[in-house]
């Protein structure tokens, strides 16, 4: 059943056109990814869904009586309003909302604090956490997410993972987690000017995505070429002085025209613009940047971590995991030597226990409160002035902005009225000015869109200095660092940060801390990085495969490969040009896709059961 249809929906901001024409449907119980460059109006889409921001033309159909929920990037909360009062304000039925209340309180695990706890006292993770329950209060049909995995710990990322693929709910998310896309959404809308009809839309997970944009623009741009080609020859027909006081040969003209804007608009698309990210390469460095040794932190009388070392060279790249409030923060401080240990020594290039000249140091803030959101982005890079030095090279500051994607109007506007991904952009371009030998990110790529952390990732990787990076973005952290030290899961009693080569070996080590929880008859053995090892145990998974289990594996592949092929079929069905504005017919289809491609999943998942009992 489709939910919503929308139809010719234009929006602008700022004398800026963020989206025309826009057309689409929401069917039941799909989970949609909405992706797209930064300021494409993304959230700004969200808003005119969940009916906080009037659309500028179109129209929006609604399925009679939709309960639409919205959760927003940054939620907020009553001075002295408890986690109790959070969720009662959102339900309509006064009899049904503490019972419904104290019901999803036990479902997300907010009996911890009580009910009477003040919400603005939650941490960001936490807070968002209960925004997200205050919304499920109204039991709605969609539920609108933006930017859900931002100020949540990667711990925090799993559970909502697997709590939203749970829940029998349609939803439409906006993110740039890339891993979560995979494993949570069933269908990718892509917000981009680039894109052929401004939005792409595509069936399945993150990846398909990722294929079917890649021949979208290939595609677009060998376009491009034909239509160059043949405007040169039209052209070269024009110079040989035909005469147009014909009506063929003026109607020649007048295509010629045409095809001429034709290929200035796709040039136009096909332009790829990205960041420019450099920095810089480095001239003579010490061979150990930083050394801590034996290094020991308390904080509010609670062990953060004790007899720790850490050795920083050129070309370390370290990331800092665990869940918040555990004292990543604390250690990056000790590390740098901004704050003492209680015990143990830190040594800075040749120095203890403080910053050294000799090594210098940048720091990307999680907050970014670098920059002031009262003056303009021309302004946050040069104060005074209208150059900057780059690289011992004096580069007009509108200019160098430039690289960054701010033009035109963009610089004189204040930081505050910037989106989340412009603001982090600006920071980035600050710290470019910067002569360093050890970066120092704490969640840099938090709204950055998927084009700029790729070229993120390629500038940190070709850094010849050392990188620290605290950041939940999974995909970003396997990406770019060699080492991940792990601080132990909260309520765990182990407190000895461990040393991980990969986000996979953290996370397989992880699930087993997590079986063992809920089953301690499991033993701590086992090979280390075998989940199978560390799973469950449930009674069919012991006994031998009855001869009805064993014709049904005889048949599982078979049977895998013809639904499989049936996807497909609908797949390419769903692509179809002349489907693309009948969203009766391909929100059908959709929802045919989403529940053949849970069909295959089960036969997968039934599958590997069968093979290992086998």
């Amino acid at each position: 059943m489709i939910l919503i249809n929308a139809h010719k929906l234009e929006k602008s901001f700022s004398n800026k056109t963020l989206f025309h024409s826009l057309n689409f449907g929401l069917n039941e119980g799909e989970r949609v990814g909405l992706l797209g460059p930064n300021g494409a109006g993304k959230s700004t889409l969200l808003k005119i869904l969940a009916g906080v921001t009037d659309l500028d033309s179109g129209q929006i159909s609604k399925k009679r009586g939709l309960r639409i929920g919205y959760l927003e990037q940054t939620p907020t909360f009553g001075q002295n309003e408890s986690i109790l009062d959070a969720l009662i304000s959102k339900h309509s039925d006064p009899d049904d909302a503490y019972a419904r209340a104290y019901e999803i309180m036990g479902v997300m695990d907010f009996y911890r604090f009580g009910d009477s706890f003040l919400a603005r006292k939650l941490s960001g993770g936490w807070q968002k956490r209960l925004a997200l329950a205050r919304e499920l209060m109204r039991e709605p049909e969609l539920l609108l997410l933006d930017e859900p995995t931002n100020h949540l710990d990667v711990a925090s990322i799993m559970w909502l993972e697997q709590y939203l693929c749970e829940l029998p709910i349609a939803m439409l998310i906006v993110t740039h987690d890339r891993l979560f896309l995979q494993r949570v959404v069933t269908r990718i809308m892509d917000l981009d000017p680039r894109n052929p009809n401004e939005l792409l839309d595509v069936p399945g997970d993150y990846l398909s995505y990722l294929e079917i944009k890649e021949q979208e623009l290939n595609a677009q741009a060998r376009h491009e070429k034909v239509l160059r080609n043949t405007l040169r020859r039209e052209t070269e027909w024009l110079r040989r002085g035909a005469k147009a006081r014909q009506t063929k040969q003026k109607a020649r003209i007048e295509a010629a025209h045409e095809l001429a804007e034709d290929v200035s608009d796709l040039a136009a698309k096909n332009r790829q613009q990205k960041v420019a990210l450099d920095f810089g390469e480095l001239g003579k460095t010490p061979k150990k940047l930083i050394e801590a040794i034996g290094i020991s932190k308390s904080y509010g009388g609670e062990n953060l971590f004790s007899d720790l070392d850490v050795l920083i060279t050129p070309k370390s790249r370290l990331a800092i995991l665990g869940h918040n409030g555990c004292g990543k923060s604390t250690l990056i401080r000790t590390i740098l030597g901004y704050d003492k240990p209680d015990a143990g020594r830190v040594k800075i290039g040749a120095t203890e226990s403080s910053v050294a000249a000799d090594v210098k140091i940048a720091y990307f803030e999680q907050n970014r409160e670098t920059l002031n959101p009262d003056l303009s982005v021309f302004k946050n890079i040069c104060l005074h002035g209208d150059f900057v030095d780059y690289r011992g090279q004096h580069i007009h500051a509108r200019s160098y902005l430039d690289r960054f994607l701010f033009s035109g109007a963009k610089v004189d506007l204040p930081v505050a009225k910037l989106s989340g991904g412009e603001q982090a952009r600006l920071r980035l371009a600050q710290l470019m000015l910067k002569d360093a030998q050890v970066l120092v990110l704490d969640e840099p790529t938090n709204d950055l869109d998927s084009d700029t952390l790729e070229v993120l990732e390629n500038a940190l990787s070709e850094f010849n200095g050392a990188v620290i990076i605290v950041t939940h973005d999974r995909y970003f952290m396997d990406a770019v660092s060699n080492q991940i030290l792990a601080f132990a899961p909260e309520g765990h009693p182990d407190r000895t940060l461990k040393l991980f080569s990969s986000f996979l070996q953290w996370e397989t080590w992880y699930e087993g801390i997590k079986s063992q929880n809920r089953n301690p008859s499991i033993k701590k053995g086992g090979p280390e990085g075998s989940k199978a090892k560390l799973l469950e145990p449930s009674p069919s998974t012991s006994s031998r495969l009855t001869s009805k289990e064993k014709s049904e594996l005889d048949k599982m592949e078979s049977t895998i490969q013809r639904l499989e092929s049936e996807l497909e079929t609908l797949t390419s069905q769903s692509l179809q040009t002349d489907l693309m504005h009948d969203h009766q017919k391909l929100g059908k289809i959709h929802t045919e896709m989403a529940k053949l491609q849970e069909t295959i999943d089960a036969h997968y998942k039934r599958w590997a059961e069968l093979e290992k009992r086998r």
